[in-house]
């Protein structure tokens, strides 16, 4: 059961890496849009995260406030990441406001996940 929890968590982390890493690379090549790539890193990570809230295997409980905080910052990126791609289609551009919020969301979501206890 640990190993399969751990290949979850890898998952998972793969998915937050394919999410952030591909937004940094639009920071970097100073082309601000949003990628399918963004929205199929948060579809791995999302799904991961929701297979890791289950009590399966564990002996200590889970702190079910901290994967609430984390699952709506998750709704909220998904939203973001749809209305900017939306806009994106549309006008050829997404409004910067938008493309930050991806990238700080994403990054409070990960930093929660590693400070909070």
């Amino acid at each position: 059961m640990e190993i399969l929890r751990g290949i979850v968590v890898l998952i998972h982390l793969v998915g937050f890496a394919i999410l952030f890493g591909s937004w940094v690379v639009e920071v970097v090549s100073r082309r601000r849009s949003l990628t399918r790539l963004m929205a199929w890193g948060l579809t791995i990570a999302g799904a991961a995260g929701l297979i890791l809230a289950a009590p399966w295997g564990l002996t200590e409980p889970l702190n079910y406030i901290k994967l609430g905080t984390k699952l709506l910052i998750l709704v909220v990126i998904g939203a973001v990441l749809g209305i900017g791609l939306a806009r994106q289609r549309r006008t050829g551009k997404v409004p910067p406001v938008l493309f930050w919020l991806v990238g700080i969301l994403t990054l409070t979501n990960a930093t929660i996940a590693l400070l909070w206890n």
